[in-house]
């Protein structure tokens, strides 16, 4: 039971950033402007195909369980700054702190469940089990 539940729990953990991942590709041209309302205008192409590469990589890594910590680790990457940028709350006007400080929390919990990740492995469903586990025949 307790294998299900962490391929469950890093499915769901991995659908984020994944979709996240989509949406950076579905919506480029608008994220560029969200990113320049937050004042990030330093060569954004590079940082949106970089957040791009963190979120699909780090994504099927901890999805797939092949190397899930150091995908974990690569999320944490892109995850932590974002969520200090995007929703610091303390620097927003009155009438939507409390929204923000709700999606800052939020992050802030989900960043936990990557640090979880990172600290533990994979579980028996999962690609690098599957790898050490299979014999090829002999001729």
């Amino acid at each position: 039971m307790k294998d299900i539940v962490d391929l469950i729990g890093r499915a769901l953990l991995a659908y984020i950033f994944l979709y996240e991942a989509y949406d950076y590709i579905a919506y480029f041209r608008a994220n560029k402007v969200v990113m320049a309302s937050y004042g990030v205008t330093w060569n954004q192409n590079l940082l949106i195909y970089g957040a791009i590469f963190l979120l699909v990589l780090g994504g099927a890594m901890l999805l797939t369980g092949y190397r899930s910590r150091f995908g974990a680790v690569l999320l944490l990457l892109y995850w932590v700054p974002v969520t200090f940028i995007v929703h610091a709350f303390w620097n927003d006007p009155p009438e939507i702190q409390r929204t923000q400080s709700i999606f800052f929390s939020k992050n802030l919990a989900i960043s936990g469940g990557l640090l979880i990740a990172a600290v533990h492995e994979a579980g028996k469903y999962s690609i690098r089990r599957l790898f050490a586990t299979y014999r090829v025949p002999n001729a």
